[in-house]
């Protein structure tokens, strides 16, 4: 039964000058190398998702089966990020801190993935996350704001949101001195614990 990754890079930056997605590749090749048979989405929100809009709302809130072909063709997008969250055991996603906060980027796909009845429910007990056992990695770096920090609004934020929608197992990469002699990779995931289970 092979693993599913889903790598997500936010970052505006390139490959060469972008140290999440530095990072991000290293965790992914690390995983690589734990795992025999590994399938990698990968999905870069460099160019930005469109943002949701009163045609988005109303096509979401309409009920599927009475969605017409235009509020499907709207909803396609997000039906394709809400099955990569589905289909993997693990997410790495790149979070580097603009302005205190997530990338506008990851923002979009945050909106686009927490939908009602696919991702989330409420019940009598509140709402409840529809993304059981997968765990995510959140690769973190700014520009000197240190990692859970007052200033750090974008950790804690990706950490209720991914609660929310049902990953409650997330492990953060302080990727700030990711290059530094003492930093190790292998040390930043000592906390990792591996889902219980795997997707085909």
């Amino acid at each position: 039964m092979s693993y599913s990754l889903l790598q997500i890079n936010s970052s505006a930056k390139s490959d060469d000058t972008s140290v999440t997605r530095h990072v991000v590749k290293e965790v992914t090749d690390w995983f690589k190398n734990q795992q025999n048979d590994i399938n990698i989405i990968d999905r870069d929100l460099a160019n930005s998702l469109p943002f949701i809009n009163d045609s988005w709302v109303n096509a979401n809130y309409t009920p599927a089966e009475s969605r017409t072909e235009d509020q499907n063709q709207i909803l396609a997008q997000s039906n394709e990020l809400v099955d990569e969250l589905f289909q993997s055991d693990l997410m790495v996603i790149g979070v580097p801190l603009y302005n205190f906060s997530i990338p506008a980027a990851l923002k979009a796909w945050i909106d686009q993935v927490s939908r009602a009845k696919l991702t989330f429910q409420y019940t009598a007990d509140g709402p409840e996350g529809l993304l059981k056992n997968k765990h995510a990695i959140l690769v973190y770096a700014s520009g000197g704001t240190p990692l859970g920090s007052e200033a750090d609004f974008a950790t804690s934020y990706m950490k209720f949101i991914l609660g929310f929608i049902g990953i409650k197992q997330v492990t953060i990469i302080d990727a700030n001195q990711a290059g530094e002699e003492n930093w190790s990779l292998d040390q930043q995931l000592a906390a990792f614990k591996q889902p219980e289970r795997k997707y085909a």
